[in-house]
């Protein structure tokens, strides 16, 4: 019986188990988090300052999930990999594996800001714990400055709204999501969180803190009472770059998520894979291909035979009830429709859709994807009628009787 160690509780450990389990139904797992918790969804985190939702109903999988699948779990921070070997460090104990998954995840990037120690409240916006100290530590009276106007930053804002009595957020960028949207579409985004109560300060940068003010390089200046860190992350490599590993944004993998060590695979944040849009690896920090890539680890882990090799960004992004999907590359021909009610981009290279930008109304945004993903070469025709009303017609007869279920 083989045992297997899985080091990292976020979404790409549970799909490694669920990999594992879909070719071996008896090994030993070992789950390793040093979070202390079972996985739950960590973008649902704002939805739980909101009121939303609540962690019972974050959890991504239910408590049995882990007994049911032969899992042990310890949750104490690995300290290191022995390859020579086999084993895990994990505080006084020591796990022997047959094949092990490092999905360990990123950490926030905290920028050397001069003053950042005298600040008393504050933290960062990825976990639970996150959540809670902000609840915590805020009322109808809190300044909450928010550095980052990512997908993060933007996400604690909204959750704020309602809750403080003002919310300014701050990033280097000229326009928020700077690494999703281009100017017009991160404009249109930005004009709602305005309309919402939130204030911005873009292409500006912190000089100082000093305790509740912060200066900035312009001169200009804002009071706060709690600062929200939402500058970016980094992926946790550590573990596997201590032992030789090859690193280097990201845990380098192959098309089987396999390490350059022996045994050992990578998932989910941590990992470098290949990114079909683009045609090179680097890391992809989004959900869905954190599960993509969990499973495949775990398949191959047990003995399978499995490759990932058409992932690409795929980001759905809301706030207050406008939402937006993003997917692939935007370079080459780009087709626009502009309106009062939203965006929608569609980019080509030739007569193969490579990317979109949908605000607003996503509609056909499932469409979209699949042409992305299988890289489909459309007829001139469909090309057209994709840009106007996309639906199954832009199909070939056959892949509309495969999409179908036979039903053309």
């Amino acid at each position: 019986m083989k045992n297997y160690v899985i080091i990292g509780g976020g979404i790409a450990s549970v799909a490694c188990i669920e990999g594992i389990r879909s070719i071996d139904k008896s090994g030993k797992i070992y789950f390793i988090s040093g979070e202390k918790k079972p996985t739950y969804c960590r973008p649902l985190i704002s939805y739980y300052l909101q009121g939303i939702t609540d962690f019972e109903k974050m959890k991504y999988r239910p408590d049995e999930f882990y007994a049911d699948n032969n899992c042990e779990m310890i949750f104490e921070k690995a300290e290191k990999i022995d390859t020579e070997n086999k084993t895990v460090k994990v505080g006084d104990k020591t796990i022997k594996y047959d094949s092990l998954c490092v999905a360990t995840g990123s950490s926030p990037f905290v920028p050397p800001f001069n003053g950042l120690d005298t600040v008393e409240i504050k933290t960062a916006f990825m976990t639970e714990d996150d959540a809670l100290y902000i609840e915590k530590n805020i009322s109808p009276d809190t300044k909450v400055l928010i550095i980052g106007a990512g997908l993060i930053g933007l996400k604690c804002a909204e959750g704020l709204v309602g809750k403080v009595k003002s919310i300014t957020v701050s990033d280097l960028a000229t326009r928020v999501l700077s690494s999703i949207l281009d100017d017009d579409c991160a404009k249109y985004m930005q004009k709602i969180l305005e309309d919402n109560g939130v204030s911005f300060m873009l292409g500006d940068s912190v000089a100082v803190f000093d305790k509740t003010k912060a200066t900035f390089v312009s001169g200009k200046s804002v009071d706060f009472d709690m600062l929200v860190l939402a500058v970016g992350v980094r992926a946790n490599t550590s573990l596997v770059k201590d032992v030789g590993g090859k690193t280097n944004r990201g845990i380098i993998v192959n098309d089987k998520m396999q390490t350059s060590l022996q045994d050992i695979y990578a998932a989910g944040d941590c990992a470098e894979g290949y990114d079909s849009s683009i045609n090179a690896d680097r890391v992809l920090a989004i959900l869905p291909s954190a599960y993509n890539q969990g499973f495949t680890a775990g398949v191959n882990m047990a003995g399978g035979d499995k490759s990932l090799n058409d992932e690409f960004p795929l980001n759905a992004i809301g706030f207050f009830g406008l939402h937006a999907l993003t997917a692939g590359a935007y370079t080459g021909e780009m087709y626009q429709e502009k309106t009062e009610k939203g965006i929608k981009r569609l980019f080509f290279d030739g007569n193969k859709l490579i990317g979109f930008i949908l605000i607003g109304n996503v509609k056909g945004a499932g469409i979209y994807t699949s042409l992305i993903k299988n890289k489909t070469e459309l007829k001139e025709k469909s090309k057209k009628l994709l840009e106007k009303a996309p639906s199954l017609a832009i199909f070939d007869p056959e892949i509309r009787s495969q999409k179908l279920g036979g039903v053309v």
